[in-house]
């Protein structure tokens, strides 16, 4: 297993949006809002008002809270140490995972709530189905709960599900009530098992080493990565779906409702302290069939998104947006919006980021302090912004409905 695989394996990765991750126990802070001079002086970080479909974005110290249309800085809260933010759901919330746990974030009012679900390595966060589930890596907790709730300030009842050992996990609640859940220790991840509505295993296979990240497909097909292909759990029976290479790691995937394919990443050197793929995968989950499309540019754990459509798309260290026909593995249009970059060897560390949401894709460009919108569709881009600071992760609240 390589170092950075195993890094991850004992502190924690995630996507994004797919994917991923956990962060360091570091830093802290009690989340007070900064005054103007904490944004160099930049009036639009005074902002109190309710803003509409706001973007979050962290920075060394911090979050930003931005207008969803027009990028303006509206908000700087300060929160030091490593933090990383995921939509919660709704249109008004968004989860901060800190080093003591996971802290719910109403950034249209742009403000951190009391609401609080303690523990260490807080990791994936995932959304499915009218639900919101927390994994803590450090706990091996799981919380789910409905996002709507949250709109009441207090923490919402919800199910909680403890897995039989600590690592580095994730889980998702079906629209009949099963929840998928990751098996494994601190050691090593082996599959996943999945319990019923009285938290009653069912099924479980293991035959998924190194377990890693989920994605949902049209017609809720989930898929869970593997260092040897995937997992698909659908219609109550698991489906192994294998690497064409003996070790062939997917463990960041992108799913969309309106597409029965998955996108997920691909990696074939277990020794490297850093593998740069150029190729993707992409999982189809009614014939469980994968295929393999070389890109001819690299890209990260947070290249990967979704178009309205369905679009496959990644962000290239090429600094172009693909946007790829799942269906075919074919690039429909190549969008320029950042300069060449390379992925930096510790995954904490800043790099180009996607967000989509709707038919928009923002991407941050940390060694700009800039932030980009672009119309996924007509491959324009909207507006971009210059922020105080670079920033490292970013998203934002789920569609505005």
């Amino acid at each position: 297993m390589s170092k950075t695989i195993r890094n991850r394996a004992f502190t924690g990765t995630a996507l994004a949006l797919a994917v991923s991750t956990v962060l360091t126990a570091c830093g802290g802070g009690d989340g007070a809002s900064s005054d103007a001079k904490s944004a160099k002086g930049s009036p639009s970080a005074q902002s109190s008002a309710t803003i509409k479909d706001p973007l979050v974005a962290t920075f060394d110290g911090g979050l930003y809270v931005l207008d969803g249309e027009s990028l303006k800085l509206t908000k700087t809260i300060d929160l030091p140490g490593f933090n990383r933010v995921n939509p919660a759901g709704d249109d008004s919330h968004v989860i901060v995972s800190t080093d003591a746990g996971f802290r719910v974030l109403d950034a249209a009012e742009q403000n951190l709530t009391d609401i609080t679900y303690e523990g260490a390595k807080p990791g994936h966060v995932v959304r499915h189905a009218g639900k919101t589930v927390l994994f803590t890596d450090g706990t091996a907790e799981v919380n789910v709960f409905n996002p709507a709730d949250l709109s009441g300030g207090e923490k919402p009842e919800g199910r909680a599900y403890t897995s039989t050992e600590a690592h580095h996990g994730v889980a998702i609640e079906l629209s009949n009530g099963e929840l998928l859940s990751t098996l494994g220790t601190e050691e090593k991840r082996t599959g996943a098992l999945v319990l019923d509505t009285n938290n009653k295993e069912i099924k479980r296979n293991e035959k998924c080493p190194g377990v890693h990240g989920e994605a949902a497909a049209q017609g809720e097909a989930v898929a869970v990565g593997c260092e040897d292909g995937v997992l698909i759990y659908k219609n109550g029976e698991f489906t192994k779906v294998d690497a064409p290479d003996d070790y062939g790691r997917i463990g960041n995937q992108a799913g969309s409702d309106a597409s029965p394919i998955l996108l997920g990443d691909y990696k074939t050197d277990p020794d490297a302290e850093l593998e740069r793929p150029t190729r993707i995968s992409l999982i189809d989950t009614e014939t469980a069939k994968l295929r393999l499309v070389d890109l001819g540019t690299s890209y990260s754990f947070r290249s990967l998104g979704r178009g309205p459509h369905g679009e496959a798309l990644v962000l290239g260290t090429d600094g172009t947006l693909h946007v790829i026909d799942p269906e075919t593995g074919k690039a429909e249009k190549k969008i320029p919006v950042v300069d060449k970059w390379q992925e930096p060897l510790d995954w904490q560390q800043a790099r180009p980021t996607l967000f989509v949401r709707d038919h928009t894709a923002y991407v941050s460009e940390p060694g700009k302090r800039t932030l980009h919108a672009v119309d996924i569709e007509s491959g324009e881009k909207i507006t971009s912004v210059t922020l105080p600071k670079s920033t490292n992760e970013l998203s934002g609240v789920a569609a505005g409905h």
